[in-house]
């Protein structure tokens, strides 16, 4: 058994930051939860939830106190922008006596992630995840509605991975020993088409559902239409229409971390099939 110990976690409202959250008191160790908005969130029993802001980071001294690790994200504020708060809020964990943190990657270069992989000073891990199985439920309003879903190059591969495998991962690394400057790539166990998805989806439903491919300039509108951001558009071009081998390649991080095996694809909707029948 791992020794009880205190983690703050920023970014806890997160997809990934509740995962962390919920992994690191199913192990017994006890978690702060840092948000910009205290009154507004919500978490589990015997969660600390404490109010701070990592762009300003000379207010997080008192988060700070009495724990062992930090949970730490790369943008911040309203406008989620990168963090250049990096050494900054390094230097006040140090002095506090944090020695573990885990970083979690934002999808490129940043300063933040860039501050941990030079501080010498704290054991830090970078968690670098591909595509999350949660994406899965952008599909949801359609299958409800239409039984189908609408996406371009459905010959993609993915390893997609399980968003509670990542904090699975997060929580081992901020409090047990043997992680400190690793990087690690955190996969499923497996790598699907978008047409195995669905019909993985289909099966944990109980219902058919018709996968439509839509060709580039029908995704292009597609996106458009809902209003993302042409940066992000051109992301989801590149992504979709030329997956790198990172993201299509099982890793075996989880297992190799955590000890056991990734959850799969199917597991996951399984446990997310309401959102599919309309049910909250």
């Amino acid at each position: 058994m791992t020794q009880t110990q205190k983690i703050l976690v920023t970014g806890a409202t997160g997809t990934v930051g509740r995962q962390v959250v919920a992994e690191l008191l199913d192990r017994g160790h006890k978690v702060r939860a840092l948000t910009r908005e205290a009154t507004r969130a919500s978490f589990p029993a015997g969660v600390e939830v404490v109010e701070g802001d990592l762009t300003e980071p000379d207010g997080l001294a008192p988060a700070l106190e009495g724990v062992t690790g930090l949970h730490l994200i790369t943008f911040g504020g309203a406008a989620f922008s990168p963090l250049e708060t990096g050494p900054r809020l390094l230097e006040l964990a140090r002095s506090a006596g944090v020695r573990r943190v885990t970083v979690l990657h934002g999808g490129g270069p940043t300063p933040l992630e860039d501050a941990v992989r030079a501080d010498d000073g704290v054991d830090g891990t970078v968690l670098m995840p591909v595509e999350f199985m949660a994406n899965a439920l952008e599909w949801a309003d359609g299958i409800v509605a239409a039984g189908e879903v609408r996406e371009p190059f459905v010959d993609r591969l993915s390893s997609m991975v399980h968003e509670g495998d990542i904090g699975a991962v997060a929580a081992v690394a901020l409090t047990q020993e043997g992680h400190g400057g690793q990087e690690y790539v955190i996969t499923g166990p497996e790598v699907l088409t978008v047409g195995d998805k669905v019909k993985t989806i289909a099966a944990a439903v109980g219902r058919e559902i018709t996968l439509v491919e839509l060709t580039q300039q029908q995704a292009l509108a597609q996106w458009r239409a809902a209003g993302l951001p042409e940066d992000v558009v051109g992301f989801l071009l590149e992504a979709y229409g030329n997956t790198p081998e990172v993201g299509r390649t099982v890793s075996g991080a989880v297992e190799k971390v955590t000890g056991r095996p990734a959850r799969s694809f199917a597991q996951w909707a399984a446990e997310h099939a309401d959102a599919f029948r309309g049910r909250s």
